[in-house]
C-alpha cells in the first residue's frame, strides 16, 4: 500500500464548511476582542460561497411580531419534532434567534420588507404565526451567503482555502489536534490545530433524488464517526415534499413558501387532495405533506403544484427561473412535483454549545445532533440553526483557547498514515449507494429494504478505498440504515411501512458508534447525550 507524505500547516481553529453555520463560527471568533491574534482557517469543500446554505430559497423563522414570542416559536419547533426535540436546544434557538437576526442585518443583510419599511414576516408549514422572514423573496440563503461572504473576506487573520476537502480527523490520545484534507490536485495535507470545528452540512446528495448540491455528502458526520464520535438520530432524514421532477440532478427546490403563500397540491385530474389528509392542509408538516406525494406516485399518478394562487401575491424568481430552464412556467401552469432528501436532522452527537463526545471537536448546523429539530425540522429553522448554534460553539471554542489549552506545537509529527488518494475513481460505488438508499432507506422503509441495504453496503464496501468520497457514502448509508432498522415504528420524518404507527416506548434518541472503517456501527445504550472535555 503506498502511503501519502502530507505537508503540515498550523491554525489555531480550522472550521470546515464555509455556508452559513461555518462562517458565524469564524466570523464570531474573529470579533471577540482578546482573541484578535487567532489564527482561523475555513476549509471549503468547493468554491466560497458555494454550498447548501446558499441554495436555501424559503427564509429564516425569528419570532419578531406583537402576536408572537420565543415560546410560541419553541412550541411549534417541539410540536412537530416527534416528542424527540431537546427542550432546551430548542429554547436556546428561539430565544437567541432575534439577536442573530440583528447582527445579520449589521452586517448589510436585506431581507424584504413591507410598503411602511417593516420586515415582512411570512408563514410556512407547522408555524402558528407569520415569523418567516424573506430575501429577494425566496432567495434568503443567497443573501444571507452574500453577507457573510462579504465579511469574511474583509476580516484579518481568517484565511479561507477553496476547493478542500476534510478527510479524516487526527487524534492523538483521544484528543483531535487537526485533520488530513486534500487540495483538489490531490495533494494531502494534515492541519494542526488547537481545535476543530466541522461545518459541512448534510447529507442530503447522498440519495439519488435530493434537492441538494453534489458536494452534500455528509463529509463531517462520516470523518467524526471513523475518529470514534458518538452518532445520534440518524435514522430522521428529512424529504422536501416539493422538488421540480423533471429529470435534474440535483432536482429544482420549490420552495414551501409557495405553499405558504396559496400554492396547492392538485393530482393529474387537477383535484386537490390534501384537505383530506390534514386539517392544515398543504401547511401540514413536511413528513406528511411528502408521504401524500410519494403514495401517489408510486401508485403511477403524477401530482402537481399549482403556484398560480400564490404568485398572484408575492414574487418568487429563483422558483420561476428554475421552471423555465427546463420549459415550465410556473406563472402559467401547474408543474410535476416529487419528494426528494433535503435535509439531515441528525449527525455526531452535541451538546448546546457544539461540544462532540471527542475532545478537541465541535460542530454545528446540520452535521451537529443537538436534538434541535427532533424526528422532523420546522420549515425556516435550518438557516436559523447554522447561525445561532455557530455563534455558540465560537463562544464556546474562544473560552477553551483563551484559557491556554492544547497549543499547537513545532515539533508536531502526524502520528498515523493513510493510503494516497486516488481521485476520479468510485464513481460507480457513489451511484450503486445512491441508488440503495433512495429505494431502500428513503421516504418509506421496510425490515426487508433496510436489511437488504446493509447487506449491499457491506458488499459495496470492499469498493471504497477508490476514492474517499464512495467511503463516505459507505458509511454514511450503514449507519443511517442501521438506526432505521432498529427504530421499528414510525416517527417524524422515519416512516416504516411494516410498522406505521408511533410507539409508545420509543420517545428516545438512537445512539450510534463505528470502527475506523467505518463499516461496522453499532448502537449504544439509552442515556442522556454527554458533554466532553472540549480542549483544555
Amino acid at each position: 500500500m503506498t502511503v501519502a507524505t502530507p505537508e503540515l500547516r498550523f491554525a489555531d481553529v480550522v472550521v470546515v464548511g464555509s455556508g452559513v453555520a461555518g462562517l458565524s463560527v469564524a466570523l464570531r471568533l474573529k470579533e471577540r476582542p482578546e482573541l484578535e491574534d487567532l489564527d482561523v482557517v475555513v476549509l471549503s469543500k468547493s468554491g466560497f460561497g458555494d454550498g447548501s446554505s446558499r441554495w436555501a430559497q424559503g427564509g429564516i423563522a425569528c419570532a419578531l411580531d406583537a402576536e408572537d414570542s420565543p415560546q410560541l416559536h419553541a412550541r411549534d419547533t417541539l410540536k412537530v419534532s416527534g416528542e424527540l426535540g431537546a427542550a432546551e436546544i430548542v429554547e436556546a434557538l428561539t430565544r437567541e434567534a432575534p439577536e442573530r437576526i440583528a447582527d445579520l442585518i449589521a452586517r448589510g443583510a436585506r431581507f424584504d420588507r413591507q410598503d411602511d419599511g417593516e420586515l415582512g414576516l411570512g408563514r410556512e408549514g407547522g408555524h402558528s404565526r407569520s415569523r418567516i422572514l424573506h430575501a429577494g423573496g425566496d432567495a434568503t440563503g443567497a443573501e444571507v451567503m452574500r453577507a457573510l461572504c462579504v465579511d469574511a473576506r474583509e476580516r484579518p487573520g481568517l484565511e479561507v482555502v477553496e476547493r478542500m476537502r476534510a478527510l479524516d480527523l487526527i487524534v492523538s490520545e483521544g484528543r483531535v489536534v487537526g485533520l488530513f484534507a486534500a487540495d483538489q490536485d490531490g495533494r494531502l495535507i494534515a492541519y494542526r490545530s488547537r481545535a476543530v470545528v466541522l461545518a459541512t452540512g448534510g447529507f442530503g446528495a447522498a440519495f439519488l433524488k435530493s434537492t441538494n448540491p453534489p458536494e452534500a455528502t455528509g463529509d463531517a458526520i462520516a470523518i467524526a464517526a471513523r475518529a470514534g464520535a458518538t452518532l445520534v438520530d440518524m435514522e430522521f432524514v428529512q424529504f422536501h415534499p416539493t422538488a421540480l421532477d423533471v429529470g435534474a440532478e440535483p432536482m429544482p427546490l420549490l420552495t414551501e413558501a409557495l405553499r405558504g403563500a396559496g400554492a396547492i397540491l392538485v393530482d393529474g385530474a387537477g383535484r386537490r387532495f390534501m384537505p383530506s389528509i390534514s386539517p392544515q392542509a398543504e401547511l401540514a408538516p413536511r413528513d406528511l405533506v411528502a408521504r401524500a406525494i410519494w403514495e401517489r406516485l408510486t401508485a403511477g399518478e403524477q401530482v402537481f403544484l399549482d403556484a398560480r394562487p400564490a404568485l398572484a401575491e408575492r414574487a418568487f424568481p429563483t422558483a420561476v427561473a428554475s421552471c423555465l430552464r427546463h420549459g415550465l412556467d410556473l406563472t402559467a401552469e401547474p408543474v410535476p412535483v416529487s419528494p426528494a432528501a433535503h435535509y439531515t436532522m441528525g449527525g455526531v452527537e452535541v451538546d448546546g454549545s457544539g461540544r462532540s463526545s471527542l475532545a478537541g471537536l465541535w460542530l454545528c448546523g446540520e452535521a451537529a445532533g443537538s436534538g434541535v429539530h427532533g424526528a422532523n425540522r420546522l420549515a425556516s429553522n435550518s438557516l436559523l440553526e447554522g447561525l445561532v448554534f455557530g455563534a455558540r460553539v465560537a463562544d464556546d471554542v474562544g473560552v477553551a483557547i483563551a484559557s491556554g489549552g492544547n497549543r499547537p506545537t513545532a515539533t508536531f509529527v502526524v502520528e498515523s498514515s493513510r493510503p494516497a488518494l486516488d481521485l476520479g475513481q468510485g464513481a460507480q460505488v457513489e451511484r450503486e449507494v445512491r441508488s440503495l438508499l433512495w429505494e431502500r432507506v428513503g421516504l418509506v422503509r421496510t425490515a426487508h429494504g433496510l436489511q437488504t441495504a446493509l447487506r449491499e453496503l457491506r458488499r459495496l464496501a470492499v469498493s471504497t478505498r477508490a476514492g474517499d468520497r464512495a467511503r463516505d457514502l459507505v458509511t454514511l448509508g450503514l449507519l443511517t440504515a442501521t438506526a432505521a432498522l432498529a427504530r421499528s415504528e414510525s416517527r417524524g420524518a422515519h416512516f416504516r411501512r411494516d410498522h406505521p404507527t408511533t410507539g409508545a416506548g420509543w420517545q428516545r434518541r438512537l445512539r450510534l458508534v463505528t470502527d475506523p472503517s467505518g463499516l461496522a456501527p453499532r448502537l449504544l445504550p439509552a442515556r442522556s447525550p454527554r458533554r466532553s472535555a472540549g480542549v483544555s
